[in-house]
């Protein structure tokens, strides 16, 4: 198998059970080994105080693009810590997308970064990603 069809086995095996980007209207755009992108449309529901896009929806897409991608070896991989930084407002009816690159990854540790940005390609968020290599794969897979 080679990597790339590795990447897309576990992001199939991971969307099928992911409800909360699901339910939240995500779409994942594009898979690759120690890469995602998620993209979503900004819409009512997703609007804060200020008729902005709520930093907490911008947050869900960062993390799941980032789970996508650190999970795209076939090794059940979570969260250690994440962080994120807010540079433009989303913008109601604005479809925002997440492209999540893995920096490093050594041992049952990784590091991702994130750039989420709005449809006219301005920067919305940065975000960092932490993670960390547990037991368990995706999907069955013999070595």
């Amino acid at each position: 198998m080679t990597p790339q069809e590795r990447a897309e086995r576990s992001a199939a095996a991971m969307w099928a059970s992911d409800a909360a980007s699901q339910w939240l209207g995500m779409s994942l755009d594009s898979i690759g080994p120690g890469t995602a992108t998620m993209s979503f449309t900004v819409q009512d529901h997703h609007l804060n105080g200020h008729q902005i896009c709520h930093g907490g929806y911008i947050f869900t897409l960062a993390d799941s693009a980032f789970a996508f991608a650190c999970n795209s070896y076939n090794q059940v991989t979570v969260a250690q810590e994440n962080s994120i930084t807010y540079l433009a407002p989303g913008q109601p009816g604005e479809r925002l997308t997440a492209d999540a690159i893995e920096s490093a990854r050594t041992g049952r540790s990784g590091v991702y970064d994130v750039s989420v940005t709005g449809a006219d390609g301005r920067k919305v968020a940065l975000f960092r990603g932490l993670s960390r290599t547990i037991k368990g794969q995706n999907f069955e897979e013999t070595p």
